[in-house]
């Protein structure tokens, strides 16, 4: 008896188990089944169409184009130094001068009578000396008094150097080379030391000047070349010959000062100009304006298409933006890059992806 119901039991739980294999096996079939078919019917739907362009990175050379203006390099005052009037008035505005020039001549004020004066003394001492060496040397006067008398002859010199200084001051001269920008100043006009004469300003080599931002600031270098376009129409290449070491407290940007040659003195000062600094080399893409996008955390970038048809979106930075390109970096080499539509798909989505420029 303890026989049967052991078989009998093994009997009911083979049934028990081909029974539900049946069941199971049928609806695991269904639910791969199922799954084939939507899958099957997402890849027959017809999927939307954007239009993609392959990305290409290469090593591009950066520009920044910033407004400014241009800046003599030198800028001096000639100055009275001493008291007088103008008896002469030399230059004019717009006159070219040399470093020394004569700009104005002011009143004699017995400066030349000190002159005159300091000459006769100093003749004087030098007989003295020489009559009184000879004396030395017969024994006929102490030697004791030769130092004396040649330090009273250096004193004389000295007088008489002091005197020519004064009288050179008479002579109001150029600090520097350039133009004569203003001149204050009429003839009669009595001065005073340290009286304004004349500006002078010089014009060679002339400075465009312009405020870069702290993120441009790594990609500038001293002797960079720059393009420099002036709104009278100009232009002209320079090289970048300083570059501030500190910010402006106002607006937090650096000042970069670019030289260029203006032997002609063509290019005048204070005119407004367009910048073009070239920066250090770097990896980007170029691709259109349009191809900027936004996810939808509000990160800047763009969508690409991959091999399977799916959409990804890249976060990107701008290395140069120009008119109606961008040179991006962040974007992989051969990247389908979406430019048209990319704002109608989002990440994940199957699209149909059509060269840009394509009537297929």
């Amino acid at each position: 008896m303890k026989g049967s119901r052991i078989a009998a039991a093994v009997i009911v739980v083979a049934a028990a188990a081909w029974i539900g294999s049946g069941v199971i096996g049928k609806d695991e079939r269904r639910a791969a089944e199922v799954t084939a078919a939507l899958q099957k019917k997402e890849a027959e739907a017809p999927r939307f169409r954007v239009s993609v362009v392959p990305a290409k990175v290469e090593m591009h050379a950066r520009r920044v184009v910033v407004s400014g203006r241009t800046e003599a390099d030198k800028r001096a005052t000639a100055v009275a130094r001493a008291p007088g009037v103008i008896v002469d008035l030399k230059v004019r505005r717009g006159a070219v001068v040399k470093t020394g020039d004569v700009v104005a001549v002011l009143s004699d004020e017995a400066r030349e009578a000190m002159v005159t004066q300091a000459e006769a003394k100093l003749e004087q001492r030098k007989i003295e000396l020489k009559a009184k060496l000879k004396l030395i040397e017969t024994g006929n006067y102490p030697s004791i008094n030769k130092p004396q008398l040649e330090a009273e002859l250096r004193a004389a010199e000295a007088s008489l150097a002091q005197a020519e200084a004064e009288r050179d001051k008479s002579q109001v001269r150029a600090p520097i080379d350039g133009i004569v920008n203003s001149v204050p100043v009429e003839n009669g006009q009595a001065l005073q030391p340290g009286a304004n004469v004349a500006e002078i300003i010089a014009l060679d080599p002339m400075l465009a000047v312009v405020e870069i931002a702290e993120r441009q600031l790594g990609g500038v270098r001293v002797g960079d070349s720059a393009t420099v376009k002036l709104v009278t129409g100009q232009k002209a290449e320079g090289r970048v010959r300083f570059i501030a070491p500190t910010a402006s407290a106002q607006t937090r940007t650096y000042r970069v000062d670019v030289a260029l040659n203006n032997p002609d003195l063509s290019i005048a000062d204070g005119v407004t100009c367009e910048v073009a600094l070239r920066l250090a080399p770097a990896e980007a893409a170029r691709v259109p304006r349009s191809a900027l996008t936004f996810s939808g955390e509000g990160k800047l970038g763009v969508r690409t298409v991959g091999s399977d048809g799916k959409v990804a979106f890249v976060p990107v930075s701008i290395v140069e933006d120009s008119l109606d390109q961008l040179w991006l970096a962040g974007v992989a080499d051969g990247a389908k890059v979406i430019v048209q539509g990319q704002d109608f798909v989002k990440e994940g989505e199957l699209v149909e992806p059509v060269a840009a420029g394509s009537t297929a």
